[in-house]
């Protein structure tokens, strides 16, 4: 092993491995550059290698690992599935990946309080799954849900198509377990839907995994809805789309699902996905779905359908089995891997903006693309004003990568510019992070760098992420000696 690993000698580096080896077992410390050429990335367009990857299985494992990178003054990332958008599982600064996929049990299902507790390495769709054979549902769905973890969820605060009802990660989660800066484990909140003292579980929600490693959640879990409505219209504009959308939340109905794919979506879904049957002339679809009780939701669905009428759609079609329903869902949400068939890659926003600027500010993003002659798809939760565009390019081409940082850049500015911020459910990770200071003012930023050191004060925690450089970067010992206690 070279003796540049993060700083340490090879000599050293061997009584790091050795302490990690008995912290969680031989077998599941991997340093070999094949086995971590597999941790180096997430769903973003980031790289960066860690030094050393620790696979443990319990919370107490975890603390042993944590206080071994504080000895060896290392940095520590912790990682669920790697289906992040942002970067957020990549170790920016090398060190210690600490990889949560073993520990994969839903330690309860409580039905009687519609409770659940689960280990973070829990797959999104196991846990709805496993609430559905109980007659509940865990609400939360981003579009990874058949791989993204429970704890890159928390971690990131995740979202997905029913946000614009339900709300995200952090509406459903009411305690956690997680791991200090020094080692210790430590609880916050109930099962109850309530909170005493400061609520240190809606902080952690979100923090990106600069606070703590989580290792137990207790989530809410509701009954299923007894009926739902699903509806595909058509239009021959993304302005038409994105006006029939604020049409319908200004008349007060508030679907479970608004979502919206442009033109060239449709086009990578119908040659990946032939049976969705999606209209090949549309310009622009919305799926639109109400939940609910049975009596009046019939209603709200027709009122629906005739605001979208009005604004001359070229179809509207209901979904009149669960088949249809389940085609068209299973169209929305891959429409990700579905942009393959246009693109050998693609890099994805995440911005938000409100609903009323959608259409002048779908405008800028296609005029974007054109400025920099790059194709850029558009699928997003047109409800809550949670845009995702997708940059295609081919990273073989010389200069693609910087041109596709580049138009990402300006289609964050064009959001904060329309009353917007930079992210819905992706985080900031290390892709969006330098953007910060042009969304909050820099006393904002260090109200928030305050925080973070009291929890982690030499920030080994997923180091050089959510802030820009060099203020969230890992703080050298001596630093960090007056900070206080942490957690």
């Amino acid at each position: 092993m070279s003796s540049s690993t993060n700083g340490l000698s090879p000599r050293r580096f061997d009584q790091l491995l050795d302490a990690l080896r008995d912290a969680a077992g031989r077998e599941h410390v991997l340093h070999h550059p094949q086995d971590l050429l597999l941790y180096e990335y997430d769903g973003s367009v980031s790289r960066r290698m860690p030094d050393v990857v620790v696979l443990p299985e319990t919370a107490e494992q975890i603390a042993v690992v944590v206080r071994i990178a504080g000895r060896y003054d290392l940095p520590i990332v912790a990682r669920g599935s790697g289906t992040s958008l942002s970067g957020a599982a990549v170790p920016r600064e090398g060190g210690i990946v600490v990889s949560t996929s073993r520990m994969n049990r839903i330690l309860e299902m409580d039905f009687r309080d519609a409770r659940a507790i689960v280990e973070p390495g829990v797959v999104n769709l196991n846990l709805t799954r496993a609430a559905m054979a109980g007659g509940f549902n865990y609400l939360p769905d981003p579009s990874s849900e058949k791989a993204c973890s429970i704890g890159g969820n928390v971690a990131l605060n995740a979202g997905g198509p029913h946000t614009i009802a339900w709300g995200v990660t952090t509406n459903h989660v009411t305690g956690l377990e997680f791991v200090t800066a020094d080692g210790r484990i430590v609880r916050t909140g109930t099962l109850a839907p309530e909170t005493s003292g400061y609520d240190l579980t809606g902080l952690l929600v979100g923090s990106e995994g600069t606070l703590g490693i989580v290792t137990r959640i207790a989530v809410r879990l509701v009954h299923l809805l007894e009926s739902v409505r699903t509806m595909l219209v058509a239009f021959d504009t993304v302005d038409t789309a994105s006006a029939a959308v604020s049409e319908i939340i200004a008349r007060g109905i508030v679907p479970t699902s608004l979502e919206l794919m442009d033109q060239i979506c449709v086009r990578a879904i119908s040659k990946w996905m032939p049976s969705a049957n999606l209209p090949q002339d549309a310009d622009a679809i919305l799926i639109i779905e109400v939940e609910g009780v049975e009596d009046g939701l019939e209603q709200t669905a027709a009122e629906i359908a005739a605001i979208c009428t009005d604004s001359g759609p070229l179809e509207v079609r209901r979904a009149a089995t669960a088949a249809e329903r389940d085609s068209l869902w299973a169209a929305r949400k891959g429409t990700f891997g579905a942009i393959g068939v246009l693109a050998p890659n693609y890099y994805v926003q995440d911005g938000v903006v409100p609903r009323s600027r959608l259409p002048e500010v779908l405008r800028q993003v296609y005029e974007i693309g054109t400025k920099y002659g790059l194709e850029i798809a558009n699928v997003f939760h047109a409800g809550d004003g949670n845009i995702h565009p997708l940059i295609l390019f081919d990273d073989a081409e010389p200069g693609a990568l910087e041109r596709v940082h580049a138009a990402g850049t300006e289609i964050l500015r064009v959001c904060i510019a329309a009353g917007g911020t930079l992210t819905g459910e992706h985080g900031l990770g290390m892709e969006k992070n330098e953007q910060l200071p042009e969304l909050l003012d820099p006393a904002d930023i260090a109200a928030m760098i305050a925080v973070r050191d009291v929890f982690s004060p030499a920030r080994l925690f997923n180091p050089s992420k959510i802030f820009p450089l060099p203020l969230s970067a890992r703080r050298p010992v001596a630093e960090t000696a007056v900070a206080g206690p942490t957690a």
